[in-house]
């Protein structure tokens, strides 16, 4: 007799982590999650047949993977208010207007991180030597 497969449910509990640690890309978090929870599912279903002996290891898999995938949609709202709070759409719009001109495109640039510094009331931190 073979000994047990617990690499299923070992490898959901390690993507789980990564998609944790990957929520804040949302894709990242979102593919993770899902395939953690793939992966615990069958890892947990071995452990039920006494194929495996650590079902709780792939339950863990199963629910770190929930929260990677739940924290990445969280994530996804946020992104998506700060992209809209920055004025992200008016940039793309100039930038797509700018076409092929670098200059123009780094007008672009130059104009959103301005219009976010004002709107937010930050500057960027001076560096070593600068006065």
């Amino acid at each position: 007799m073979t000994g047990p497969r617990n690499g299923t449910g070992t490898a959901a509990l390690a993507v789980a982590v990564a998609g944790v640690v990957l929520c804040w890309s949302v894709v990242g978090g979102i593919a993770c999650g899902v395939v953690a929870v793939i992966l615990g599912a069958v890892g947990r279903g071995r452990a039920r047949r006494n194929e495996a002996d650590n079902g709780a290891v792939a339950v863990a898999g199963v629910a770190l993977g929930v929260v990677a995938a739940v924290a990445s949609v969280a994530f996804a709202v946020v992104w998506a208010f700060a992209w809209r709070d920055s004025g992200g759409a008016d940039y793309l719009d100039c930038v797509s207007k700018a076409g092929n001109d670098q200059a123009a495109g780094r007008a672009c640039t130059d104009k959103w991180l301005n219009d976010v510094q004002e709107r937010f009331d930050v500057s960027p931190k001076p560096t070593r030597g600068s006065t």
